[in-house]
């Protein structure tokens, strides 16, 4: 038995300093017992665009990726939809995807502003620093909703879409109870954030809280990388050759291109932010271990949508750009999607330049607000690479629009180079582009000339589902990914014996005469650690007073490797362990509750034993700040 704890000054329960111990649980364990499912439901809920699909779990190889969906855009062709939600005046959910943007954009401008369009909205989990149940985001007419509400919405729009499909499918009401659900998120996304997209899956009814396990959040690279691992060659491109020649290129032959302790980089590109992971293979059965902590940052292609902006700013004006937007968000939308099929359309060598449609009331609305024409404002701006077309257009030299996706693209090769400089990542056999971004020429073109042939650079065919895809393969066998990367540093602040020489004097606290160390970060998992699927960080607490029926413990994290007090510069207090003690009274003298920590899954969770009666307490995790 360890030394008995004692309360830590401000009513924390005092925090027994037991030697930390990491059990390692064998594969057996972990056979996710529970109900069975008869089909798993991937959602990948992008920043621009969104989709589902599906696989009974009796047919595994067979992924369904959902029906087509009405109101495409030119020159996009993709089973997704655009994540852009309508709500009515009175706040209530009106339409989703493509049908959304199609209504709001037949509203008359007298009655659109009254209306609540969003998109865009998943960067804001990512951007809020204190990110909250009662976190704001604002809808295009600058009103702001609880972003809980619309992730919500959107959730029970795709659970509807799916169980619709899966009736038609199957004959009969689909019954919700027989899906496992995933969703993915960024890597780099912290738990805040993940367990943000949890508490909306709990109010759209997708699960219930009573059932946790039937959702099951899945990071984006890492569905990517499942995916990529069993990739037959005629179903990808490799940039170097740029040959698929009916699945075999002439001087490979690689079966499914991966041999044992293969080490790859998966790169998924998408709208808002740009992630990393890095993974070896471990054959026959194909299981991956992360070799280096997931990386990136807000480098998404929505960036040069932002640069766009930018310009027209400089071109027309901020004050007018800012009243637009307000005044007749409908066409800003337009304009947006005009912008869009273009972006689409640049690439390393175009020679001709690209027209952008600017919609009849931004020409009419500039006009009332400035006085003079679009065409004048363009002549005696100091643009000098895009000019007034006489069809009413925008036209942009190639280099321009090239321009526009230099800063995004910058920030994403600064981090590749960054990252293949890390000893952990040597020996890069391949590297995957996946999401949308990757579709870009001129990304590609940029990773070929920082990579200089030191790894093949692969790209899937179907490079915008590759995610969906393998987050459906990761609904159906969680435990593919066997070793994992710490994001963080996590750990509690405790009492220690106070040591002279070693503990500062400013940490002195002397209580019944025994000398303690205060604020002492006891370190749970360190950043960038390997932790194994199943292993378990085990501490022990005690309540302070017997008749105590919550014990609250300040759980800190920081990005540094090793960290000893919890004052120090960069720990930040993110999250609270929750253990319920009531109903576990017992006669022993001193009641141990011992709590048991997951690190090696998608999300961290904790559960708790009561050791003199041996009976489960009621143990949370909770990052979301109240």
């Amino acid at each position: 038995m360890a030394n008995p704890s004692l309360p830590k000054s401000g009513g924390d329960p005092g925090i027994t300093p037991l030697s930390p111990s990491h059990i390692q649980q064998s594969d057996t364990d972990q056979v996710q017992s529970g109900p069975s499912f008869v089909v798993v439901v991937a959602i990948d809920f992008g920043t621009t665009s969104s989709g589902y699909a599906y696989a009974f779990t009796k047919e595994p190889e067979c992924i369904h990726t959902m029906r087509r969906w009405e109101g495409g855009d030119p020159g996009v062709s993709n089973q997704k939809t655009p994540t852009t939600i309508l709500l009515t005046p009175d706040r209530k959910f009106h339409s989703f995807g493509y049908a959304a943007r199609d209504f709001y954009h037949d509203l008359d401008p007298s009655e659109s502003k009254h209306w609540l369009y969003l998109e865009k909205f998943k960067m804001k989990l990512h951007t809020t620093a204190n990110l909250s149940i009662d976190t704001e985001i604002h809808a295009a007419n600058g009103k702001r909703v609880k972003a809980l509400d619309i992730f919500a919405y959107a959730l029970a729009f795709f659970k509807e879409q799916a169980l619709k499909e899966l009736s038609d499918q199957t004959g009969s009401e689909f019954d919700n109870s027989n899906v496992r659900w995933v969703i993915t998120v960024p890597a780099i996304w912290k738990m805040p954030a993940k367990q943000f997209m949890r508490e909306a899956a709990y109010k759209s009814a997708l699960v219930s809280r009573e059932n946790p396990e039937q959702l099951i959040i899945a990071l984006e690279p890492e569905a990517a990388s499942i995916y990529c691992r069993k990739l037959r060659l005629h179903q990808m491109v490799d940039l170097g050759t740029q040959t698929t020649q009916n699945g075999f290129s002439p001087n490979e032959n690689m079966g499914s291109g991966m041999t044992q302790g293969d080490r790859y980089v998966v790169m998924d590109c998408g709208g808002g932010t740009v992630d990393l992971t890095v993974h070896q293979i471990r054959l026959p059965e194909g299981h991956l271990k992360e070799l280096y902590k997931a990386s990136g940052g807000p480098y998404g292609s929505i960036g040069v949508d932002y640069e766009f902006e930018k310009l027209l700013c400089k071109i027309f004006g901020q004050d007018f750009i800012d009243q637009f937007k307000i005044k007749r968000p409908a066409a800003w939308v337009d304009l947006m999607i005009a912008f869009e099929s273009r972006k689409r359309a640049a690439a390393p060598d175009r020679t001709n330049p690209l027209n952008i449609n600017l919609p009849f009331s931004f020409i009419d609305y500039y006009k009332k607000f400035r006085g003079h024409s679009v065409d004048h404002a363009l002549r005696k701006s100091n643009v000098d690479f895009v000019k007034w077309s006489s069809q009413g257009m925008l036209r942009m030299t190639p280099d321009a629009m090239n321009n526009l996706f230099k800063p995004t693209i910058d920030h994403i090769i600064q981090h590749l180079t960054e990252l293949f400089e890390k000893p952990e990542v040597s020996d890069i056999k391949f590297l995957f582009l996946v999401g949308g971004f990757a579709e870009s020429a001129l990304l590609q073109q940029a990773v070929q000339n920082m990579l200089r042939g030191r790894s093949r650079i692969i790209i899937p065919h179907d490079v915008g589902l590759t995610i969906l895809k393998g987050a459906v393969l990761f609904g159906l066998d969680p435990s593919v990914i066997k070793v994992r990367r710490s994001p963080l540093t996590y750990g509690v602040g405790v009492l220690n014996r106070f040591v002279e020489g070693k503990h500062p004097p400013e940490k002195l606290l002397i209580k019944d005469g025994t000398r303690w160390c205060t604020d002492v970060f006891d370190t749970f998992i360190a950043a960038d650690q390997s932790v194994a699927l199943g292993e378990m960080v085990k501490r022990s607490y005690t309540p302070a007073k017997p008749s105590q029926q919550i014990i609250v413990i300040h759980v800190y994290c920081s990005e540094k490797e090793s960290v000893g007090f919890i004052s120090e510069p960069g720990v930040r207090k993110c999250g609270t362990l929750r253990l319920d003690v009531s109903g576990t009274e017992s006669s022993a003298p001193r009641r141990e509750i011992q709590t048991l920590m997951k690190f090696g899954d998608t999300e961290i969770r904790a559960m708790a034993v009561d050791v003199s009666t041996g009976r489960t307490v009621k143990a949370s995790i909770d990052f979301l700040s109240h």
